[in-house]
């Protein structure tokens, strides 16, 4: 669901589509030249060539990625969960085909996968709120969402949540003992972790908002997230009516982090705007996260990074393009991310993964 942050953005500040690329089926495709000034990147090299690729994260063992894709030019009309290895890259459908999905993970011994998908809803993909007729950029909250483990073979092997409620943006903490996840169950958008066999569900975060895109620390006792705060009686009002259409309007997002039983709540950006997808840095002392916190307009998003105290903030990456979902792999040695740049001003995204050279 997060990666449809994406497309509409585009449609908000009126880029138009042009030509796109065919995709590669295999190996690390094109070298790209970093900008000047994204010093850290050393070896950027893009991974996919078309479609709507977004949200990629290593497996535990760094030898291959998950993410989810959408290409309707290849009949794929909504996101479905995909994976490869890295130094071979050839992705394949490892969901069901059906419905939407989003949001995927690698579980402990990198043969099994967590995810959330539609599915048992129906086959086709869950409609889209129209955005002219509401009159803002929103992200629909599908209760269809639930969280299921399959294999590698697209098989489903169990599902953990079973409610009306959005379920989903699981990750899985480096310690191998925990789910974190976000859902809706209590009437408002809120954290939560569980077992990995689905039991032991707690509610983390409990302030009125949108807290999603959760991930543990390298040594499992923090979790990062993302979370909009309604402050205004207008602003909660909003907020409230939205979210009972199962809505919400992701343009105010701000980073926290807290301790993996939810206690110590701190807020680590004060920057307005949107400032999403935040992943520890290997250290755990600092975040890397996507933000537009430095442009009027919205657009574009780059990768920053920040002390967990939020101090010290560096800008990763400096083109004019959509930079976000960053992930460090479990070793240390590399950053993928999802990128709208050398797609030739269409609106297609690819996923690019480089060294890390700090």
């Amino acid at each position: 669901m997060k990666s449809n942050f994406i497309f509409i953005f585009f449609l908000l500040i009126n880029i138009h589509p042009s030509i796109s690329q065919t995709e590669q089926s295999s190996g690390l495709g094109n070298a790209t030249k970093p900008s000047v000034s994204e010093k850290y990147l050393k070896n950027i090299r893009q991974l996919t060539f078309g479609g709507e690729n977004a949200e990629a994260y290593f497996s535990f063992d760094n030898q291959k990625i998950i993410f989810q894709k959408t290409d309707k030019k290849n009949n794929l009309p909504c996101d479905q969960i995909f994976i490869s290895e890295i130094e071979n890259f050839n992705s394949k459908l490892v969901s069901t085909g059906k419905g939407r999905t989003t949001c995927a993970y690698f579980m402990p011994g990198d043969t099994e996968i967590i995810y959330s998908s539609t599915h048992l809803s129906a086959d086709t993909c869950p409609s889209v709120p129209d955005r002219k007729k509401i009159g803002k950029y929103v992200w629909p909250v599908y209760a269809e969402y639930e969280i299921f483990i399959g294999d590698l073979s697209g098989k489903i092997k169990k599902q953990l949540t079973q409610n009306n409620f959005y379920d989903a943006e699981a990750t899985v903490s480096p310690q191998k003992n925990k789910i974190v996840f976000t859902s809706n169950r209590s009437g408002d958008l809120e954290i939560y972790t569980m077992d990995l066999d689905g039991k032991n569900v707690k509610q983390i975060t409990h302030d009125l908002g949108y807290d999603g895109g959760p991930f543990f620390s390298p040594d499992g006792t923090k979790i990062v997230f993302r979370a909009s705060r309604p402050k205004t009686e207008d602003e909660m009002n909003s907020y409230k009516e939205l979210l009972s259409r199962n809505l919400v309007a992701p343009t105010q997002m701000e980073i926290y982090t807290c301790n993996a039983d939810g206690s110590d709540l701190k807020q680590v950006t004060k920057m307005g705007g949107a400032n999403w997808a935040p992943f520890f840095h290997p250290t755990g002392r600092k975040i890397i996260f996507s933000s537009n916190h430095a442009y009027p307009r919205g657009f574009p998003f780059n990768l920053f990074m920040i002390n967990t105290d939020g101090t010290g903030m560096e800008q990763i990456t400096s083109d004019e393009e959509f930079d976000a979902f960053p992930m460090f792999s479990p070793d240390g040695k590399k950053l993928i991310f999802s990128s709208n740049r050398n797609n030739g001003g269409n609106r297609e995204t690819n996923l690019f993964i480089a060294d890390w050279g700090e």
